[in-house]
Order: C-alpha cells, then sequence, then structure tokens
C-alpha cells in the first residue's frame, strides 16, 4: 500500500478548480497547525483556529446498513429514532448557526443519518455555498437521482457517498436494491455536470471495510472505472471492543462525568477473521492501478500492520488527536460535541448559546484538558476512531 497523506488530493482538486482547493489547504493548514502547537485549554481562543465543521441536519436514513453506529446491529438511534427525529432544527437556527461560522471559512461536512431526508437541505446548503463556504455533503447515494439537476445547479463543492462492494455484496450489507439506486444517482450526477456545464460537484465514494466486504472491494474498484469519480476513500473502519468500551465509560465518568453509550455501537464484531496480509494485497494491487482518479486508504499502514488494526483493536496505530483544537460537530438537536461518532459528551447548544462561547467554554476546555493530559493525547475509547485515524499523529512503525 503506498504510504500517502491525506493532502495529496488537493492538487486533483487544483486541476477541477483552483478556489476549492484554496479552500481545502486552508483548513489541512488549521488542522496541521493544530497538531504542532501545544495544546492549550483555557484563557485561549480556539474559535479562531476552527477549520472544519461536521453536522447532521436529522438522524433520519432510510437504509440500515448492519456496521453502521446509528442503525445497525448496535446502533444507537434503533430504540429512539422516531422520538430524536421529531427535534430537528428549522432552517433559520442552521442559518444563525452558519452566520457564526462563515468568517472562519471552515470546510463544511454535512452527513446523517440521511442528509438528502432533511426538508430543508437544499436552502440550508445553497445558503453556505453562497456564502464562500467548501460544502461536502456524505450521503447514502439513494435520492440523488431525483434531486441531481439541484445539486449540480447549486453548485456542492463534493459530494461522498458510501458504497461498500459491487452489486451483491454491497447490497448484502447496506440493504437490497441500495448498489443500482447509486449508480443511477451517479449517472444522473455526470449527465447534470455535462448539461450545466459545471465542475460542481465533484464526486466520491466512501467504502467501510469489514469482514464481509474486503474481498469484493477490488471488483468495486474495477466498476468505479464508469463512475467519473474525483476521488475514492478506503475506511478501514471503526471498531472497538468489551474491554475498550469498559475502560472509556470508567475514564468518562471519572474524569468528565459523563455516562457513555454510543461506543457500544461499534462493538460490533466485523473486524474479526480479516486477513490481513489478503487486504494489504488487495489495497496494494488498487493503488497500483490506474482507474482515473485517486484512491486513499484510510489510515495508511504499513503492510505487516493491517492485521494488527483488525486483530489488535487495543494496540494504537494513530494518538494525539487534535479534534478538539480545531473542529466541532452539531447534532440534529443543536448539540454540540468534538467527536463525530461519540456524541455523549455535550459541550453546548447552538439555540442557547453562541457556537463561540460554546467552543472556548468550560465544558470543552475540560474536555481538552482531559484528553491532553491522556497518555498519548487521546481517550480510551479513540484507538480506531476515524477522525483520529485522519488527522491523528502516525505511531512509529505503524
Amino acid at each position: 500500500m503506498k504510504t500517502r497523506h491525506n493532502v495529496f488530493v488537493v492538487p486533483h482538486f487544483f486541476m477541477k478548480s483552483a478556489g476549492m482547493a484554496v479552500k481545502l489547504v486552508r483548513t489541512f493548514c488549521k488542522i496541521g497547525k493544530a497538531g504542532s502547537l501545544t495544546k492549550r485549554n483555557y484563557g485561549h481562543d480556539h474559535f479562531k483556529n476552527l477549520g472544519l465543521v461536521y453536522f447532521k441536519p436529522t438522524g433520519a436514513c432510510n437504509l440500515r446498513c448492519k456496521m453502521c453506529g446509528q442503525y445497525g446491529d448496535k446502533g444507537v438511534m434503533n430504540d429512539c429514532a422516531a422520538e430524536e427525529n421529531k427535534k430537528i432544527l428549522p432552517l433559520e437556527t442552521w442559518k444563525n448557526f452558519v452566520d457564526q461560522i462563515a468568517p472562519n471559512k471552515p470546510v463544511i461536512y454535512v452527513w446523517g443519518g440521511e442528509p438528502l431526508l432533511y426538508p430543508d437541505l437544499f436552502p440550508l446548503c445553497k445558503y453556505m455555498v453562497d456564502k464562500g463556504l467548501f460544502v461536502s455533503v456524505n450521503t447514502n447515494g439513494t435520492l440523488i437521482e431525483k434531486h441531481a439537476e439541484q445539486i449540480v445547479r447549486d453548485k456542492w463543492s463534493t459530494v461522498f457517498v458510501s458504497l461498500d462492494a459491487f452489486r451483491d455484496v454491497n447490497d448484502e450489507q447496506r440493504g437490497k436494491g441500495s448498489y443500482d439506486k447509486v449508480i443511477a444517482g451517479f449517472k444522473a450526477l455526470n449527465e447534470e455536470k455535462k448539461k450545466q456545464k459545471s465542475k460542481y460537484p465533484a464526486l466520491a465514494v466512501v467504502t467501510v471495510v469489514t469482514n464481509r466486504n474486503y474481498m469484493d472491494i477490488a471488483n468495486l474498484a474495477e466498476a468505479s472505472k464508469e463512475f467519473n469519480l474525483d476521488l475514492h476513500v478506503f475506511n478501514l473502519g471503526t471498531y472497538t471492543n468489551d474491554n475498550i468500551v469498559a475502560t472509556q465509560k470508567r475514564f468518562m465518568k471519572e474524569k468528565l462525568d459523563t455516562d457513555i453509550d454510543c461506543l457500544e455501537a461499534y462493538n460490533t464484531g466485523y473486524n474479526t477473521d480479516i486477513d490481513g496480509k489478503k487486504l494489504h494485497d488487495i489495497l496494494q494491487k488498487i493503488h497500483g492501478e490506474n482507474f482515473g482518479h485517486p484512491m486513499l486508504t484510510v489510515p495508511v499502514l504499513n503492510p505487516e500492520k493491517t492485521h494488527t488494526y483488525y486483530a489488535e483493536l487495543e494496540t494504537p496505530v494513530r494518538n494525539h488527536c487534535v479534534v478538539p483544537w480545531c473542529q466541532l460537530n452539531v447534532n440534529y438537536n443543536g448539540d454540540v460535541h468534538f467527536c463525530a461518532d461519540y456524541p455523549d459528551y455535550i459541550l453546548g447548544n447552538i439555540k442557547d448559546q453562541s457556537i463561540k462561547e460554546i467552543y472556548n467554554g468550560d465544558r470543552a476546555n475540560r474536555f481538552r484538558k482531559a484528553i491532553h493530559e491522556c497518555e498519548g493525547g487521546m481517550f480510551p475509547g479513540c484507538l480506531r476512531c476515524y477522525q483520529n485515524m485522519l488527522f491523528g499523529k502516525k505511531i512509529k512503525g505503524f
């Protein structure tokens, strides 16, 4: 597997759009700065370093992907979705939030649930695009076809689509018929881009590697030659186990007086029995071929460590989380938190406070202080966190 840094995608975007690339470079610089500077907590304006904002306008979803932390086998939304999805925020609340963060020019990453189920997604995204922000939307892709004309017209920066394998294997993991709906969406988007003579949006696929699909990802890579993609990301997956969950629960209760539930959603066992050598060979072959678009694996690992990633979950491969110093997440109900997949520790709510007050507030700084004081600059539950795999420090040998 060829070692590549996340920033390697930027030249590709320069070729597509200099404006998009400049926005990406700005965010990478802020994240890099957060990783190199002394980790401060109290008495510092962290808000000025905000470079990446994730938010989910809705928790609702039309799929039930088996490994999903929200609606999968152990998903946290399975028993409460109907009640929780009544709590979505109105468009004006999101616009007010956008007004507050826009001067920082962060990259925006909209996800869910399925964001296309939020009734005001299009006016919200257009509002952000008109503010000059880089707007990326992560979708399961099954609803793109009927919205393709407006997505292109509104100039979303990127669309990330979840697709895990070729047709049958993908549908076993994500739901019958989902593959063909995604491909129809790709076709519609590419036709609209030609029709409107637009470069937007850049189109990317994200593939989550599990023990159900890893032997088929090469078939998906081959099929992707026909998708007219700009990027294909192979996410090695977020996994945990009983001991990690128990240790994190004790830690969060002791240090931050917080009970947690979300980490258990990733204790699925879909990491077991993955042959690390076979997976490495598959990924190496994929990276060695020209599919017409860049391929990125997260995290990039040395060949002999792929097995470790899946079989030895308590062995860290990345550390020194930078997220609390340059990123934030906002949930569908307005709750603000640092961790995308583990939103148990709430910093505040955008309905009640300004985002700057929340980001520089006591609860945020308590979190920063606690994680900075941990061995390796990360909590016990961060061992396979996707944000840490993307932005954490690579441990020597991995």
